[in-house]
């Protein structure tokens, strides 16, 4: 008996140790080393969100960019140097990312209170969060304790982040490489209710698919034409541009989507009853946005010892 407990309480301490190893998110990872973050990163969040909305989705899809490309390590917040080359002038994220400054100035006002302390990958998990709910959208309990990357790819931003020119099938794949499944994708795809998106991401949809509604495409076409103007913007979702809600799947319903990849979410394919079903369910929505986002959140953080807490976003320390 003695030998058996003996036994059970070694292999209870070896997966104690392997659980500690493994470096688990938890939302009360600061709760003893810097117990006001949250409060810090919404107060910085609230006036920048409301002098311009646009900004809490420019702060969501840098979150986006950043969890895809290596994991949520804040990798994409990296400037380039002589010596170094970041992710920022990536295809996907040259001329489009935006929000580097609004991380900036949250960064410094945490270091103030808790220095060398919270990660810039942490920051950006937060500030995404509370963006989308000073929009009107959901909120959900954010999984902390990520460390930042000494390192970025240029390849892999160029290569993982999905394009807005995917079909149904690319974007699954895409997802599916993150370990996020189609439902996931389709309810992610839903921060497209905020935001504006670029004449050239969206040109080919309203002039060559025939996948969109005519007066829909004309419209666009008036402040985009088919040659020029690339960096022309138009909301991503026309009816509510400043709120998350489910008005982008009523969009993608009345063959309104504004990307080509938004439209393919319901073009006679396996994600037409989940956008018909929060087409009419906003609550079915906000939940599973919600906790999609959270599964993002968890691509390959970096955790322990891995990574470091830079004092500066822009750089390795």
């Amino acid at each position: 008996m003695a030998a058996a407990c003996r036994s059970f309480l070694g292999m209870a301490l070896l997966l104690l140790l392997v659980s500690a190893s493994s470096g688990q998110l938890s939302p009360t990872f600061y709760s003893e080393t810097c117990p006001t973050l949250e409060t810090v990163v919404l107060l910085a969040m609230t006036p920048v969100v409301l002098l311009e909305p646009r900004m809490g989705a420019s702060i969501l899809r840098l979150f986006f960019h950043d969890c895809f490309v290596n994991g949520c390590d804040a990798s994409v917040l990296l400037d380039d140097t002589a010596t170094f080359t970041g992710e920022k002038n990536a295809g996907p994220n040259a001329n489009s990312l935006r929000g580097f400054d609004v991380i900036d100035t949250i960064k410094t006002a945490v270091e103030l209170l808790c220095p060398g302390t919270v990660s810039c990958a942490d920051i950006l998990a937060l500030a995404a969060r509370d963006g989308v709910g000073l929009l009107g959208g959901p909120s959900w309990t954010v999984p902390l304790g990520r460390r930042d990357a000494t390192t970025a790819s240029l390849s892999a931003a160029n290569n993982d982040l999905p394009s807005p020119a995917s079909s149904l099938a690319q974007l699954i794949s895409s997802f599916a490489a993150k370990g996020l499944s189609a439902s996931d994708m389709t309810a992610l795809s839903g921060a497209h209710t905020i935001g504006q998106a670029r004449c050239v991401n969206f040109r080919d949809h309203i002039y060559n698919d025939t996948n969109v509604d005519a007066d829909f495409a004309s419209d666009l076409q008036q402040s985009c034409p088919s040659s020029g103007d690339d960096d022309s913007l138009a909301p991503l979702d026309t009816q509510t541009a400043d709120s998350f809600d489910n008005a982008y799947y009523e969009n993608l319903v009345a063959y309104r989507g504004l990307l080509h990849s938004d439209q393919e979410l319901f073009n006679n394919g396996m994600q037409d009853s989940l956008v018909q079903q929060y087409s009419t369910d906003p609550d079915a929505f906000a939940e599973d946005f919600a906790a999609a986002v959270v599964k993002m959140g968890n691509i390959s953080p970096l955790t322990g010892t891995d990574g470091e807490i830079r004092l500066d976003c822009r750089k390795v320390n």
